[in-house]
């Protein structure tokens, strides 16, 4: 059939936050770069961010530093951690915040004109830098600007099929654009992967449709390697009514600005299981308003900013006993502080203006005035592909991974803002050495028999005129993995699941979408089918592999944590046969002078 060839020093796949900054990075270094993404540019999932990036500036609490922005970070990351890139990311995350701003960002000020940070779940002080509930879409909106002026090439509604390689280097991508169907060949010296999550492995998600697992199931298979699949965070607030916006999410903000979880009952439920960290401690009272805390003077929090495993399980726990809402979650209400603050529905527009109107027209109801139906939605994948701390390169040489495809800042559960100041921290530094790497290590060969045989591969489902709908094998491994993979896991239906999957990768060898390449869903879904498989094996095995609970992840037969695997991270790879296998290796980064850090903040 024939394709069009690209020819550029790095190539960046996902145009989100991550892969905006690493492109803007490239090219100010001097690498020609093209950017690839799945959908329109400025539609990357980065929008729905909303809470804010977390940076340890001290505009709010000069107490603050990125001492204690690392040792939060680890501690709600159950020290499953990269340490290293855990440090590099607490000192980093301010001067990325100051650097967007100084491209044009408008943020959300103190009275004398600063930044202003707001609480957020398992952050010790207010720590994230916002623009109300919209900050994702701010940082979008700046890296484009900014990143439009840079000569940068953009390849809009592409998907990548396979990544290419030249002996054990990597060398471009082979995809085609969804709209026509055509096929395009990007030969590179470096390629970043930042295609975000896998959250459409699952039936109710706050992700949106191109999160399909691209980025890890495509660098698995060009020889990279993936860590700590296992955890996979479920965000305690998402809509669950009406049907048609189930799993939308509802930012950690809403909470950050005094929302409160309560049950069918009217009972503020999160006060019922305080974990030891906050055990025996002083409890403010309800009529003191919505510093209702639990903790000392220095740690006191709201409990619903416990880290959000923790209020995912409680939630799940209120609706398996029988006090949820009326339509399986259970209440979040801003509304009540209206019993505090003058002006609180002209206060809660001006902070939440997106929560405000998300409610107000999908579900029809006034967050000034009543409270949200909302429950756990699939969020977030703290597993991603294990990269070098400091260059953000895999073992695959020449191949690079920043965002929430990158695995090992987050540990076993990330804390909310965390992932807003990942992109920048981490997409500047795969930019900046995948440029270094392009320019220092000459040009890759181009082998076309690979480009042709891929191009083989993503025209069989178009050109089977019979076979399995690709549409029900989606529906049956999000059924499969919502089921049997999801908040509370056990033995035997991990194991099920890993049967089950097996057979779906044989119905995805038989799946068909006669027709066109132009205008082809179900020829798209066929061959996304592939990713997810492969990452949702990967999260299965993992889970199955880690016979505790810790963090995001949790096993109601193993219930407790155990001191061996708390030293152990999970690494998924490929066996010389294809089948997905993992192993356990000690936790990277680890060092003394780190861990005194750690004791010091307590």
């Amino acid at each position: 059939m024939g394709w069009t060839t690209h020819e550029c020093d790095v190539l960046v796949i996902g145009a989100g936050g991550a892969g905006l900054r690493a492109a803007v990075e490239a090219s100010s270094r001097g690498a020609s770069v093209t950017v690839l993404s799945k959908s329109l540019l400025g539609k990357a999932h980065t929008v729905m961010a909303e809470g804010g990036m977390a940076a340890s500036m001290g505009h709010v609490d000069d107490r603050d530093n990125w001492k204690v922005h690392f040792s939060d970070t680890m501690r709600g990351g159950q020290y499953l951690n990269n340490w290293r890139m855990a440090q590099l990311h607490a000192q980093q995350a301010p001067d990325r915040v100051r650097e967007l701003e100084s491209w044009g960002a408008l943020f959300d000020r103190t009275k004398d004109g600063r930044i202003l940070q707001r609480n957020f779940g398992g952050h010790k002080y207010p720590r994230l830098a916002h623009v109300g509930d919209r900050t994702g879409l701010e940082m979008i909106r700046t890296l484009q600007d900014h990143g439009i002026h840079q000569g940068i090439n953009f390849l809009m509604e592409t998907t990548v099929v396979r990544l290419l390689k030249d002996g054990d280097r990597i060398s471009g991508a082979f995809g085609y654009d969804r709209e026509r169907g055509r096929f395009h060949l990007v030969h590179a010296n470096a390629v970043i992967m930042a295609t975000g999550g896998i959250g459409r492995a699952f039936r109710v998600t706050s992700n949106s449709w191109e999160y399909t697992g691209d980025g890890h199931a495509l660098a698995l298979r060009a020889g990279a390697e993936l860590v700590d699949m296992e955890f996979v965070q479920f965000h305690p607030t998402g809509m669950v009514w009406p049907p048609s916006v189930r799993g939308i999410l509802v930012t950690e903000g809403v909470r950050g600005e005094g929302g409160i979880l309560l049950n069918s009952e009217g009972k503020r439920f999160m006060f019922d299981d305080i974990p030891d960290l906050y055990a025996g401690q002083t409890c403010e009272t309800p009529e003191e308003g919505w510093q209702y805390v639990i903790g000392d003077k220095e740690s006191r929090r709201p409990p619903e900013l416990l880290t959000r495993d923790h209020v995912a399980r409680k939630i799940v726990k209120e609706v398996k006993e029988g006090r949820g809402s009326p339509h399986g979650g259970v209440f979040l209400d801003i509304a009540w502080i209206r019993k505090n603050i003058k002006d609180s529905e002209l206060h809660i527009k001006k902070k939440l203006p997106s929560m405000y109107h998300q409610f107000k027209e999908l579900a029809g109801v006034d967050i000034t005035k009543d409270p949200m139906e909302v429950g756990p939605t699939t969020h977030y994948v703290m597993g991603g592909i294990k990269v070098d701390a400091e260059t953000q390169m895999s073992c695959v040489k020449g191949l690079f991974a920043c965002g929430e495809c990158g695995g090992g800042l987050h540990g076993a559960n990330r804390l909310g803002g965390n992932s807003l100041s990942d992109l920048l921290v981490f997409g500047r530094l795969a930019g900046q050495h995948a440029a270094e790497w392009a320019s220092d290590h000459g040009s890759t060969r181009l082998d076309e028999q690979q480009a042709a045989d891929i191009e083989q591969f993503a025209l069989a489902p178009i050109e089977r005129q019979e076979g399995d709908n690709p549409y029900e094998i989606q529906h049956d491994l999000q059924d499969i993995m919502q089921d049997l993979v999801g908040i509370a896991r056990v033995d035997g239906e991990l194991e099920e699941a890993v049967e089950k999957i097996a057979g779906l990768r044989a119905r995805a060898e038989r799946a068909a979408s006669p027709g066109n390449r132009e205008y082809n869903p179900g020829w798209h879904t066929a061959l996304d089918l592939w990713n997810l498989l492969d990452v949702s094996e990967a999260v299965a095995r993992s889970a199955h592999g880690r016979r505790e609970s810790r963090g995001a992840h949790s096993r109601i037969d193993f219930m407790e944590k155990d001191k061996d695997l708390g030293m152990v991270n999970t690494v998924t790879a490929l066996d010389s046969d294809g089948s997905v296998a993992t192993r356990h290796v000690p936790v990277t980064g680890r060092t003394d002078e780190l861990h005194s850090i750690v004791e010091e903040m307590g």
